[in-house]
């Protein structure tokens, strides 16, 4: 699939969406959530002292309100989260409640409704993981077996969502990467000997393609297999399987590229899985129509043509 051309200048101004430094995708997504917030009433936030369409007001974003997220469950899971979290977690504020690009609030709005009803969540993540999971225990957010910790990989890198289950093989997990508006193109992270034998000893990859996984846009990827890796062997008594996931748009093509891209340079494929967004939203809505799926599917998918009078 071709990047969708750039969007209008004008339309971007009009709606508080231009900024210098969006790639196609961002624009069309920066778009998107500032038409969402207009339907929805609610006043344009502020950055750097100027009105950006995809960011509330304090007060509509911040407690009590957190119109950042779609339903009164998800709030709540939300507000569980924040009380619950594991030390180090980053649950970056004002980003988790004022930005409507950030993956930290879609991970909450596409899992939070899953982790207050586990039986919906088994018949979901039945639906994108088909013959794996039989009944899930828990969905975790920001989730970590432990920052620094060495017998792991030592970073301190945690994975956005993180769901166990029971399966045919026993007790598994899914460990999730969350990606909406951004292209993978951040700043490197140190790199260290560890990451290199750990890639070689779990036969991840080639000695060959070590030097691509060490920077941007692959480091991020391989940090967080590592990682999934690493628990299934550091704890193999207390898991018997585990994949790790990236959930990204499928319109976004810098981070597909990227996916795509990382997969190409694996020597194993059993504990990595890809999850377009678009699919994610289409299990949803054949298990369930709560409203909170439509609401769901427009905000992040829906369309980015303002609507006429």
């Amino acid at each position: 699939m071709a990047e969708t051309a750039p969007t209008d200048r004008a339309v971007l101004e009009r709606h508080h969406a231009l900024v210098v430094g969006d790639n196609a995708w961002q624009r069309r997504a920066r778009l998107r959530q500032a038409l969402w917030r207009e339907r929805q009433g609610l006043a344009v936030g502020l950055h750097r002292g100027a009105p950006l369409g995809s960011r509330l007001t304090e007060a509509d974003g911040r407690p009590p309100r957190m119109a950042n997220y779609l339903t009164p469950t998800i709030r709540e899971v939300v507000r569980r989260a924040l009380a619950d979290r594991q030390r180090g977690a980053l649950f970056a504020e004002p980003r988790l409640w004022v930005d409507l690009l950030s993956s930290q609030p879609l991970c909450f709005n596409l899992f939070g409704e899953l982790a207050a009803d586990l039986e919906l969540a088994t018949e979901v993540c039945r639906t994108w993981w088909p013959r794996r999971i039989e009944a899930v225990e828990s969905i975790a957010f920001e989730w970590s077996p432990g920052r620094g910790d060495l017998r792991y990989t030592g970073t301190k890198s945690a994975f956005d969502v993180f769901v166990t289950y029971r399966g045919p093989r026993g007790r598994g997990f899914v460990a999730i990467e969350v990606k909406y508006h951004e292209d993978l193109r951040g700043g490197a992270a140190r790199n260290d000997e560890r990451y290199r034998t750990l890639s070689l000893s779990h036969r991840l990859t080639s000695e060959a393609a070590l030097p691509e996984l060490e920077t941007p846009p692959l480091q991020q990827l391989w940090f967080d297999h590592l990682l999934a890796l690493q628990m299934l062997s550091v704890d193999a008594d207390h898991w018997q399987e585990g994949l790790f996931v990236v959930v990204h748009p499928a319109e976004n093509r810098h981070c597909a590229d990227a996916v795509a891209r990382y997969r190409e340079l694996l020597s194993r494929h059993d504990t990595f899985d890809v999850l377009t967004l678009e699919d994610a939203v289409d299990g949803l809505m054949r298990i369930t129509s709560a409203p909170w799926v439509a609401a769901l599917r427009e905000r992040y998918l829906g369309e980015v043509a303002p609507r006429s009078n």
